[in-house]
Formats: structure tokens, C-alpha cells, sequence
């Protein structure tokens, strides 16, 4: 699988996201990790005074955990310094 170049991604998602949003607007992010305690709570952290809803929900077999996040952000540069801060945990898979 061809290794995408960040900048190149962040840069079309924040274009989508200028075109296809209406700001100030409420973003869901969805990400999936390996089930650790520690991992959770470092993305957690991450939305932590955001005013962030979170929800997860483990795999059957409990080796995943999916972390679904709504926030509401007044610009885009918002979602992607999220994104930028999540992708620095080790595991973490964003949809």
C-alpha cells in the first residue's frame, strides 16, 4: 500500500471541509485502536476541555476498541489539528 504524504491529505480534507460545511458545525471522528487502557486515554486527553462526547465500544473478541468523538469546532483547522495530535498514537487507525 502506497504511503500517503500527510500535508497533501490535510490539506484536501480541509477543503472539503470548508466546501462541504457550514461553520461553526458540530465533527464526528471515529477512530479504531488496539484495546489499552493507556492508548484510550492519552486520545481522550486529547479532546479533554473541548466539551467532547465520547463513546466506545469494544470488539467482540475485545482486541479493538472503537472511539467514536463528537465536538463542535468553529473552523476546520480545528478537525485537523485533532487528527494530527491523534495520529501521533501509536495503533490508532482514523475512519
Amino acid at each position: 500500500m502506497e504511503q500517503q504524504d500527510p500535508e497533501a491529505f490535510y490539506s484536501r480534507l480541509r477543503e472539503e471541509l470548508l466546501n462541504d460545511t457550514e461553520w461553526p458545525s458540530k465533527y464526528l471522528f471515529k477512530f479504531i485502536i488496539p484495546t489499552d487502557t493507556e492508548k484510550i486515554a492519552q486520545i481522550q486527553a486529547i479532546f479533554d476541555n473541548t466539551g467532547a462526547v465520547v463513546e466506545s465500544k469494544q470488539s467482540k473478541t475485545g482486541k479493538y476498541t472503537s472511539l467514536s468523538i463528537t465536538v463542535y469546532y468553529d473552523h476546520p483547522d480545528q478537525v485537523i489539528e485533532k487528527y494530527v495530535a491523534v495520529g501521533k498514537v501509536e495503533g490508532v487507525i482514523s475512519l
